[in-house]
């Protein structure tokens, strides 16, 4: 027998010619012939085969496709010299009507019925490995001479035909302070899987327990190490159990097929390739994907929306990247939660300000354009006015549809868990994020203030319970977006408030937000989170995170997405509109600025152009 010592050094040829002689003590080929491709292997009749090929296409995560053999051919010169795959494996797997029938070490005594099968060759993860490693990280399955953990995942492929399963992952342990360089090390290498696909809680995937994987061995993280997912190719064995095909073979997970090409690491060559890791979620542990030239451009935004045009002294409030962190969050929302509406004008009726709506309203598109589910939550008494806001919004096109109009009023102590989770079950919540603009915020010692410190407590509805709430219950974020520190979600900068903002001692509001965005006018704020969320969903590194590299890219939708942002015409429209309902200007009296008898913050035109 040939022990494992040396193997990662021996050349493709030579390792295929001592597994068809069977002389390895070893269970799988991770760590083997480093730097060269491994490969999945399926065969099934030729009647499934283009089914299998489009399955492969549609889902190209977790099966690049290296090479389709014709129909009983057991070689495959484009991918390795004297090869056979009769016998070139470890070990295989016999499949008879999706069932698994048994293990083989050899497919020689079914050569007649392989005349009329199709070789499927598909990229491995343990390709990467050797890349992964020069770059100073960690293999922990090759350093505890394990199989790497494979596991089933809740997230289902694109289906094609009969072809139709559940995504499988492996999963690396990875340092906290390496998942970048992981990331970058395997993002452009495609045809090995490439970047990964989930970084984080095994939650999120549908994963049960780490310890109990489907498929290889449990590997052990150490203190400090990350779970990081990566799309595999088992996924195409859990197909052909899901088709029940009369006879299939696949290889034995783990055991690969070795070819002699080299895994060649191309080199990155824009900031558009080039990816980077944010934490987004502390609860569950959830990290995301984005391209450098994404981030940039948010970030920029971050900076054009932070003009301070009342010289209120906000640049003491600002956050470095809360508007990308706040962006990437919500990109990752199913259901979203927005809440607007200060009563600055006490005296009059209706009682708001025009800075909170347009935000709120261009968010929500943006929203409905990506097919998220967005609903509004706000005062009771307000409940009318806001549903002629929304009405008019659709027939402006702003909105393609009205949006769902909630009000809370916190009669009971579990009242706002009842609100935000289906039968007040944390585990079942109906948002994952809530975002609140221009709302006003409950201070420190339990009433609402305007900038003039007069209590305006029972105009507002406790909303901010809501966004207490939100804090206790695992995946949902919150974020906070406002130009004086009063506005709830601000809590996350009250000690700069009460510093260096008017009467902040008084007015800030004492509720964090998990995210807060800081702009010279809080619509500015709104409009810069609904272009981020354009920016985020053209970005090819964040496009395929979110849908798990299985399926299509969406940019064929960017049309409508497009559409869907704010600019200065509808933005005219939907202000001329809150005039005629009696929705005063919150900024002019305060400010005391005005720009051809307007408020200024309602002539930002070239504000507007920059943020698109």
């Amino acid at each position: 027998m040939v022990l494992t010592g040396g193997l990662k050094s021996l050349l493709p040829q030579m390792l295929r010619r001592i597994i068809r002689c069977n002389r390895l003590s070893i269970s799988n080929t991770s760590g083997m012939a480093e730097g060269y491709k491994q490969a999945n292997i399926v065969i099934l009749h030729k009647s499934l085969a283009d089914d299998f090929e489009k399955f492969c296409h549609a889902n190209e995560g977790p099966l690049p496709l290296l090479h389709r053999s014709n129909p009983g051919d057991w070689k495959c010169p484009s991918l390795s010299s004297d090869s056979d795959i009769r016998t070139d494996c470890l070990q295989y797997r016999k499949y008879e009507h999706g069932v698994c029938t048994g293990s083989l070490t050899s497919l020689e005594e079914f050569s007649e019925q392989l005349k009329d099968m199709v070789t499927f060759y598909l990229g491995c993860s343990f390709s990467f490995e050797k890349a992964v490693q020069t770059a100073g990280i960690p293999i922990r399955n090759v350093e505890q001479n394990r199989n790497v953990s494979m596991y089933k995942t809740a997230v289902p492929c694109y289906p094609i035909s009969t072809f139709c399963c559940n995504l499988v992952v492996t999963m690396r342990p990875i340092p906290e302070s390496n998942l970048e360089a992981a990331v970058r090390a395997t993002s452009e290498l495609r045809e090995a899987h490439g970047a990964p696909i989930h970084v984080g809680d095994p939650g999120l995937l549908g994963i049960q327990d780490l310890s109990k994987p489907d498929y290889g061995d449990a590997v052990c993280l150490r203190p400090g190490d990350i779970p990081v997912f990566w799309a595999c190719g088992v996924t195409g064995v859990e197909a052909i159990i899901g088709c029940g095909a009369p006879l299939a073979f696949t290889h034995s997970p783990g055991c690969m097929f070795i070819t002699d090409l080299k895994n060649d690491n191309t080199a990155v060559k824009s900031s558009r390739e080039i990816p980077q890791v944010h934490c987004i979620s502390q609860n569950p542990l959830h990290y995301t994907i984005v391209s450098a030239e994404a981030a940039q451009k948010i970030k920029t935004l971050e900076t054009l929306i932070g003009i301070d045009p009342g010289d209120r002294g906000i640049s003491h409030l600002q956050r470095q990247d809360e508007l990308l962190k706040a962006c990437l969050s919500i990109s990752h929302a199913r259901s979203v939660l927005i809440t607007t509406g200060f009563p600055t004008h006490f005296t009059y009726e209706p009682p708001e300000e025009n800075d909170g709506p347009p935000g709120a309203l261009a968010i929500a598109a943006i929203l409905q354009a990506l097919e998220k589910e967005v609903a509004m939550v706000t005062d009771q008494r307000a409940m009318n006015l806001n549903k002629k806001i929304i009405e008019e919004a659709v027939q402006l096109g702003i909105l393609r549809r009205p949006v769902p109009l909630l009000s809370y009023q916190g009669e009971r102590a579990d009242s706002a868990l009842q609100f935000l989770c289906e039968n007040g079950n944390p585990r079942r919540p109906r948002f994952d994020h809530l975002i609140a603009i221009e709302r006003a915020g409950m201070a420190a010692d339990g009433n609402y203030y305007n900038a003039r410190k007069v209590n305006i407590k029972h105009l507002v509805d406790p909303i901010d319970e809501l966004f207490l709430a939100a804090q206790t219950i695992p995946g949902v974020t919150t974020t906070g977006v406002g130009d004086g520190g009063n506005e709830l979600g601000m809590g996350k900068v009250k000690d700069a408030v009460k510093k260096h903002i008017r009467n902040g001692d008084v007015i800030a509001c004492d509720v964090e937000a998990d995210f807060t965005v800081v702009a010279g006018v809080s619509n500015w704020g709104g409009y810069a989170i609904a272009c981020a969320l354009y920016i985020l969903r053209t970005c090819e590194i964040h496009d395929r995170y979110l849908r798990k590299a299985v399926g299509f890219p969406q940019l064929s939708k960017k049309t409508a997405w497009l559409s869907a942002l704010p600019s200065v015409t509808k933005e005219e429209k939907l202000l001329k509109t809150l005039v005629e309902l009696g929705v005063r200007s919150g900024k002019t009296a305060s400010l005391e600025m005005e720009v051809d008898g307007l408020p200024f913050y309602n002539t930002h035109s070239l504000m507007i152009e920059k943020l698109l």
